[in-house]
């Protein structure tokens, strides 16, 4: 037996008029879908809970949203993400019981949830980000490093992130006198083995 969390009743209770038949249609449905659904609260917000997240409701001053935790299997990642845009969740801005799909409807996309969750179906994730672009050094900026050993192999040595705090500190001043001050700087940190913002390591 699914398990109901007075928490929840409060939090229809304190809802306006109009999500309170919403939110109370919508819970009916999910106990139905799967009995043994354990209610709670995140993020301040209903959740249904069976082996992980099945979906979430929760309302706003002018209307209600229902959201899959794993929508992007149900509708498609990139008509998931049109979906939500518009509003926490797969179905836009729900005001009345007749903005929601049909009971039957609910019942599929739950149950399709309660079966990815028992069988440990996770979404997909994300493609990793592109490689990094090759960081454009200027000349001038080699030839000062050049002078200093000690400043070149430590930018050498650098990860690609702290050589390019430097270049970009360098590189975006707006004065010559002060593009010239922190090329200065720059090599006098890197000789000391410092990284561009070493004054706040150990903050």
């Amino acid at each position: 037996m699914g398990t109901r969390d007075p928490r929840v009743d409060d939090y229809s209770a304190r809802s306006a008029d109009f999500a309170r038949p919403v939110l109370a249609h919508l819970r009916e449905v999910v106990h139905a879908a799967c009995p043994d659904v354990n209610e709670t609260l995140k993020w301040g917000m209903p959740h249904f809970m069976h082996n992980g997240v099945l979906c979430g409701m929760a309302s706003f001053k002018q209307h209600c949203a229902l959201r899959f935790w794993k929508g992007a299997l149900l509708f498609g990642e990139k008509e998931a993400g049109q979906l939500e845009s518009e509003a926490m969740g797969q179905f836009g801005r729900i005001t009345k019981l007749s903005d929601l799909p049909s009971s039957k409807v609910l019942l599929g996309y739950i149950k399709e949830m309660v079966r990815l969750n028992d069988a440990g179906i996770k979404v997909p994730a994300k493609a990793k980000p592109k490689e990094k672009k090759e960081l454009v050094v200027p000349d001038y900026f080699i030839a000062a490093l050049k002078k200093n050993k000690k400043a070149m192999a430590a930018f050498e040595a650098f990860s690609y992130s702290h050589r390019k705090e430097y270049v970009e500190w360098v590189t975006e001043a707006k004065r010559d006198e002060t593009r010239s001050q922190r090329l200065k700087t720059t090599v006098e940190w890197l000789a000391a083995g410092k990284p561009r913002n070493w004054k706040y390591v150990n903050c």
